[in-house]
């Protein structure tokens, strides 16, 4: 066994990145890293931003996969739509274990800095709200806290004023059961996704066909499991906060766990869980 220290030089790697792209380059880590600014001198801070930071970035890329994943839809490649729905639901699993990281801050921990964050809260988060409105959770008052950002607000308004990717899975059922689009209810632009007794229906008759309609039977359990990891990260949201600041209001001004316990009874495609009890 060699006492020389390995160098991968001597096998070829790239060593020197003066005149190259390096891997920080690439990442452009210079200014990923110096984003972390906490306002005390709470040592916990820290990771609060980071822990926040992250799941903004995981949102970031779920909001592309779904983005995708409705233009596949859209064009009619469903292959690619399950791939980007099951990596959806990856993403999902990743923002429910970074909880278990943020569950290591005890109360005395966070109170060091509460007082730091001022008004600040995660339901402000464009992001998740962004998230709720490409599944079909829509609510338009939550436009109000981005109103002082004007791309923001429009991006948002945007995706309220087209039909949300849950819409057009329904236009596929539709087509798939009926043979045609003529009776597919309209979408529900501006509200939160309602049960409709006639989308049930036609999952009904895809649960009882399986080997017929395979592939809107493998959609609907890729949606259910999607949405089963999204409910995780609300639970999980829940209990965190109620761990670390139990019943006191959000720093955003919401009545906080109370708040998040409301959000826990949302579901974003009802017929799907709903039928269950038809089987």
């Amino acid at each position: 066994m060699s006492s020389q220290p390995y160098d991968p030089g001597n096998e070829g790697a790239k060593m020197g990145f003066a005149d190259a792209m390096s891997y920080g380059d690439y990442l452009k880590l210079d200014t990923l890293l110096d984003q972390q600014h906490p306002h005390s001198t709470a040592p916990d801070e820290m990771l609060f931003i980071i822990q926040h930071q992250t799941s903004e970035l995981w949102m970031k890329l779920a909001i592309h996969e779904m983005s995708q994943a409705r233009d596949a839809l859209i064009a009619g490649d469903t292959s690619q739509m399950f791939k980007m729905l099951a990596r959806v639901s990856r993403i999902f699993e990743q923002l429910n274990n970074a909880w278990d990281v943020l569950r290591t801050m005890t109360p005395a921990d966070y109170t060091t800095f509460r007082e730091a964050l001022g008004p600040s809260s995660g339901f402000q988060s464009y992001q998740y709200r962004m998230i709720e409105y490409v599944l079909g959770n829509r609510n338009p008052n939550m436009l109000k806290p981005h109103e002082h950002v004007p791309d923001v607000h429009k991006l948002l308004s945007d995706e309220l004023a087209r039909p949300s990717f849950y819409d057009e899975v329904v236009r596929l059922l539709f087509r798939t059961v009926d043979g045609h689009e003529d009776h597919v209810p309209a979408p529900q632009l501006m509200s939160p996704h309602a049960a409709v007794p006639e989308i049930q229906a036609r999952w009904k008759t895809v649960y009882e066909n399986v080997d017929t309609f395979w592939t809107m039977y493998d959609l609907a359990e890729k949606l259910v499991d999607l949405e089963d990891y999204f409910r995780r990260w609300r639970f999980n949201h829940v209990t965190t906060v109620e761990r670390v600041i139990g019943f006191k209001r959000g720093t955003g001004g919401t009545s906080g766990v109370q708040y998040l316990r409301k959000m826990l009874s949302v579901e974003l495609f009802p017929e799907l869980w709903h039928l269950r009890g038809e089987l």
